[in-house]
């Protein structure tokens, strides 16, 4: 009977052991949510968003299949410009009062390479729910002078505006528009272990 205990113990604690979860935080004194839109054909427009948070949850410190979920708020978006972010908040774009949150939720995260790895998960942006692919780059794990694990990455992607109704559309003479239809993401993310 003893040893029906231990084996059932030992069962239990490797069971425990083997599903156990890090979880991490975005540091955001040292991580940026940004992107990229081109802008009458022949320039880029930079931006990015102030506030955002992110949950991370790992089997281990390689990543492979990480839970993640990213939250940014519509209201935080600051592109250098107060009257064209102000527009940007509007219905024209965003309708930061309306759908005051983006979101995503990873539904895959797998190794392609040498420190590389592809995200598959829903993008939601104005209500309207999309799977992207984002491209990711592990930075690596390092620990600080004060003893924390941290780790790096730098995700890149692209959407298209008008698949969740950013739908302001103006043409220049040649037929381009002013703002392009692909935004370029940008996010470059370090994460200190819990």
């Amino acid at each position: 009977m003893k040893f029906i205990n231990y084996l059932f113990a030992a069962l239990l604690f490797s069971f425990t052991y083997t599903n156990a979860q890090v979880e991490w935080s975005v540091d955001k004194s040292h991580s940026k949510t940004g992107f990229s839109v081109s802008h009458l054909v022949i320039a880029e427009v930079e931006g990015k968003f102030n506030s955002f948070n992110g949950k991370i949850s790992s089997k281990d410190d390689s990543f492979t299949d990480a839970q993640i979920e990213f939250t940014i708020d519509v209201n935080s978006i600051d592109t250098d410009n107060d009257g064209r972010d102000k527009h940007l908040k509007s219905d024209d774009f965003f309708n930061a009062e309306k759908f005051p949150k983006i979101t995503f939720k990873g539904k895959s995260f797998t190794k392609v390479g040498d420190k590389k790895y592809k995200l598959i998960g829903d993008f939601t942006m104005r209500d309207v729910t999309k799977e992207i692919a984002l491209d990711v780059k592990f930075n690596g794990l390092v620990k600080d002078p004060w003893g924390n694990t941290k780790a790096g990455f730098k995700v890149t992607g692209e959407v298209n505006r008008f698949d969740y109704g950013l739908k302001w559309s103006k043409s220049v003479e040649t037929g381009g528009l002013v703002v392009g239809d692909m935004v370029q993401l940008l996010i470059n993310l370090e994460l200190q272990k819990k």
